[in-house]
């Protein structure tokens, strides 16, 4: 239901261009709806809004009312036509003796077209003082709340219509919708950034936590005498080592859930070689980012390749690892100058015999690749191959 105010003795408008009025006010509608989809900003699309209601009522003036509860007041929040100090600082009281405020309480729309003459209603006085003669509102909802008042006004003879409320109406509707997505948004990035939040502090935590049990590992070392002790405790800080560097990475990363492989392997290799005596080694990895799950283990990879190269060779020259991606397919490569593989070498032995080479074929299989050892002449080379692990 809409009060409208009848206007005594007035004439119906002239049919002539009043087709062209309102399919003018359809087109109007309908480019704000695609504005109003897109929009990111409350304010420059509520500011456009008034701005095109003002347009299609071939009106000066227009405003958008927005309800502060803490008042009970309307605040003139955007508007078009009105002299500075009107949008963004007036306020009016949000109670029916106004037009506005008996839009926003009970949820009917409101024409008034003689201001001067009303009986129903109290003109505001800035309203008065620009000559306003005529005002039509009707009520914004969103998310089903009362979100604020949506007026145009003019301060010429004429009266607003009964249809001129569907073109309102439409309006306040897109209005409405508008706001919602948008704070749906709002809501959504709030939630990730929270998530985003705890991810960082578990990451982080496990790093901590990793590097505790490091540590404690390296008392250890320093307090037992059997040299094969010492290497498989030496062995296992390795190990913690690099999935530790791996959630450092993670939690300091711009990206969550991602790491800089670089930054991850060339730090995992640079702490080898200083547990190694300052053991020569070089690295050479691609610059890409990939998430936690292809990072884990292709740093614990690292860690085992270059540990058995630092063991049987790290006298004979440096070694090298180095991270390559061409045509999708992601090489690791870890070469050493050592002797090379003993004659009888066999892989599947190996895996059965080694932890090592049990945690490498495991590894390998995590990243759905393949593993190769060839003879470096000199030295051994280890090579992988497995899919460019950011399809995955």
């Amino acid at each position: 239901m809409s009060v409208i105010e009848q206007s005594p003795g007035g004439d119906e408008p002239p049919s002539q261009g009043a087709l062209r009025y309102r399919l003018r006010q359809q087109s109007v509608l309908a480019d704000f709806g695609i504005e109003a989809l897109r929009a990111r900003d409350l304010d420059p699309m509520l500011q456009r809004a008034v701005a095109l209601c003002a347009q299609g009522m071939q009106s000066r003036y227009a405003k958008f009312l927005e309800y502060c509860v803490e008042a009970d007041r309307l605040l003139v929040r955007n508007g078009v036509g009105w002299d500075d100090g009107v949008v963004g600082m007036v306020e009016m009281g949000a109670d029916t003796g106004s037009p506005a405020g008996y839009a926003f309480k009970t949820g009917e729309a409101v024409i008034s077209n003689h201001l001067e003459n009303e009986e129903r209603f109290r003109t505001p006085g800035f309203m008065a003082s620009h000559g306003i003669r005529r005002a039509i509102n009707v009520l914004v909802e969103a998310g089903g709340e009362k979100y604020g008042v949506l007026e145009v006004d003019s301060g010429d003879e004429g009266k607003f219509e009964a249809d001129d409320l569907a073109f309102m109406r439409g309006f306040a509707n897109l209005i409405g919708v508008a706001i919602e997505r948008q704070q749906a948004e709002t809501r959504l990035n709030q939630a990730i950034e929270h998530q985003e939040l705890l991810t960082r502090e578990a990451s982080h935590r496990v790093k901590n936590s990793l590097s505790l049990v490091s540590a404690m590992l390296n008392l250890q070392m320093q307090e037992d005498d059997d040299p094969r002790i010492v290497r498989l405790l030496g062995d296992a800080q390795a190990r913690i080592t690099a999935i530790a560097q791996a959630h450092d990475k993670l939690w300091r990363g711009d990206q969550v859930g991602m790491v800089a492989l670089d930054e991850l392997v060339c730090g995992i290799v640079s702490g080898l070689g200083e547990q190694a005596d300052g053991a020569a080694l070089s690295c050479d990895v691609a610059k890409i980012d990939i998430s936690a799950d292809s990072a884990i283990p292709i740093g614990l990879l690292v860690t085992e390749l270059t540990t058995n190269a630092l063991k049987y060779a790290a006298d004979a020259g440096p070694v090298s690892v180095t991270i390559a991606l061409r045509d999708d397919t992601l090489t690791l490569t870890v070469t050493d100058r050592g002797p090379g593989m003993p004659e009888d070498f066999d892989e599947q032995t190996s895996s059965r015999s080694s932890l090592g080479m049990r945690m490498i074929a495991s590894l390998t299989r995590q990243l759905r690749g393949q593993i190769r050892f060839e003879n470096a002449e000199p030295g051994t080379r280890a090579v992988l191959t497995c899919p460019d692990p950011r399809a995955a």
